[in-house]
């Protein structure tokens, strides 16, 4: 599966809670988000409409490592 052309911060934010994520705060066009516990989890989301594909991939690559998903496992269950 490819990584999606047109996500927007807002739409991945809202993918995120899924998984368990809370958006922290946000400071001008980043949002941060963290998922909470024994190892807390952080991530910087450029407020962008969509966000670059190589970063977007990026992003998603992290949080699939996070939770040992290969990326089209996450992209599957954050129905992105």
């Amino acid at each position: 599966m490819k990584t999606p052309r047109d996500c927007d911060a807002t739409e991945l934010v809202r993918a995120l809670r899924r998984l368990g994520y809370e958006v922290a705060r946000q400071t001008g066009s980043h949002i941060r988000v963290v998922k909470p516990g024994d190892q807390p989890h952080h991530l910087t989301i450029p407020n962008h409409n969509p966000i670059k594909t190589g970063t977007l991939h990026g992003i998603l690559k992290d949080v699939a490592a996070q939770h040992h998903l290969s990326v089209e496992e996450l992209l599957n269950t954050l129905d992105l």
